[in-house]
This record gives C-alpha cells, structure tokens and sequence, in this order.
C-alpha cells in the first residue's frame, strides 16, 4: 500500500511540474519565436510582397494542443522512469547469493527455515521485490506441504502474479499514448473548423488566416503523432524490461532453489 501511495504521489507531482516546465518554455520561448515569425511574414505581405506560409519549429509546435502533448509525453517519461529504476533494482538483486545452496545438496521440508532467514532479514523494501517473494512463498509452500510440485507452482505463481500487476500498472501510460493523438486530432477539427469559417477572405483575396488556421490542423497532427511514437518506443522498452524481469526471476528460483528441493516421499 505505501508503495502504491508513493507512486501516485510521484505521478501527480510530476505531472505539475511537467505542466509548469512546458508552460514556462512556451511563455517565454515558444510563442514569442512563433508570433516574431508569422509578424514578419504578415508585414512582408502587407508591404506588397508575396505573402509565404511561415514554416519553423517554432510556428509548428506553437498552438495550445502541441503544448498539451509536451505535457503528456513528459509525464509519461517520468512515470517510465520511476518504473525503469524499480526494474532495474530489482534486477539487481539476481545478482545477489540469497541462497546459498552447494551442488549435490538436497533440501528437505526441514531444512526450509535456515534459507527463509535471510530473506527475512532483507530490508522491507527489498523484501517487496519479486525475487525475494517468489523464493519465500516457494520455500514456505514446501515447508508446508513437502511437495516439489506444490513449491514450483508457488513460484510460478508469483511470477504470473507479478507480470499481471506489472501490466496492468501501465494503464496510465497506455492511456497517454492513446490520448497524445487525439489532442492532435482535436487540433485539426479546430483548425479546419476556423479555416471554414474564414473562407469568404480567401475568396477575396486574403489567404493568410486560411493557411494560418490550416496549419494549425495539420501541425497539431504531425507534432502528436510524433510524440506518440517517441513515447510508444519507450514504454515497449519499459514492457521488454519487465518480461525480462520476471522470466529471470523465475530462472533463478529454478536453478538456484527449486532443483535442490526433495519431498521426503521420494
């Protein structure tokens, strides 16, 4: 629970200072670059020349639904992140001798407790983590019930167990790369909406708020689409990172545990 507590925590307080971080660079930077760009193009048009349609990162990235996509994909990352850095622990830890168990040696139902007592003394924190859960519920089902059979699936379970909550803790970020796009796509129905409206000055004459308003449509798209590749790469990783995790753990129970165990009945 406070684990759960902690995240929540992390994703609100980073999804503010995305907004604030984001907001301050559009105020301050973004907008003022854009709106020196299309000023320019517009006197030059007035002044007689002929009129071109401004094309900068600027004017692309300036309207409010690519500043709202910045928003997400930053805070996307940052929940990735703290996801990468508990993966990344945890696979740590299957570099640790949590067991110690010589070749040749078997395990009985008795000899259970002496390899439970260092994963009991681990730190609470450490003690959350898969690998030690999977090795305790494996070691504590065969305590009980003297099945080999029995403690495998114990942490077979675990590990399945882990992967599911491991995916189903993604829903946010799968969420944002579903809403990245359609911010964009709010974007076009705008711009194209005040294209349409602006149509009669086109017929006069004044094409400069239909282009305007058209690139409003079609920036909003390609910036989002963007964004949503760079964030879909990421979390796949992130995903990669934890099947790993999870088949690594169970390896190591395998190998380093489970192979050693003998009921008494065989």
């Amino acid at each position: 629970m406070r684990k759960n507590t902690n995240e929540l925590f992390f994703q609100l307080v980073a999804l503010m200072v995305a907004i604030i971080l984001v907001h301050a660079a559009y105020v301050t930077v973004v907008r003022p670059n854009a709106d020196s760009i299309v000023n320019h193009a517009a006197e030059v048009a007035a002044a007689g020349g002929e009129y071109v349609v401004p094309r900068s990162f600027w004017v692309v990235i300036k309207d409010f639904e690519q500043e709202a996509c910045f928003v997400l994909m930053i805070w996307a990352l940052a929940i990735m992140g703290y996801k990468t850095r508990t993966a990344m622990r945890e696979s740590r830890m299957l570099e640790m001798p949590l067991v110690s168990i010589a070749e040749g040696t078997r395990i009985l139902p008795g000899d259970t407790g002496q390899l439970l007592r260092p994963l009991q003394s681990l730190p609470e924190r450490q003690q959350s983590y898969l690998l030690p859960r999977a090795l305790s519920t494996a070691l504590s089902r065969f305590q009980v019930t003297s099945s080999v059979e029995a403690a495998t699936e114990a942490a077979h379970s675990a590990c399945e167990a882990e992967s599911s909550r491991l995916d189903s803790e993604l829903s946010m970020v799968r969420y944002i790369t579903w809403a990245i796009p359609s911010i964009g796509f709010i974007g076009t129905v705008r711009g194209i909406g005040s294209a349409l409206g602006q149509a009669h000055e086109a017929m006069a004459g004044n094409i400069a708020g239909v282009t305007a308003s058209l690139g409003v449509a079609f920036n909003s798209t390609f910036v989002a689409l963007l964004i949503s590749m760079v964030v879909m790469f990421f979390m796949h990783q992130l995903q990669l990172m934890q099947e790993r995790l999870v088949l690594d753990t169970y390896a190591y129970c395998e190998t380093r545990v489970l192979r050693f165990l003998k009921s008494l009945t065989t």
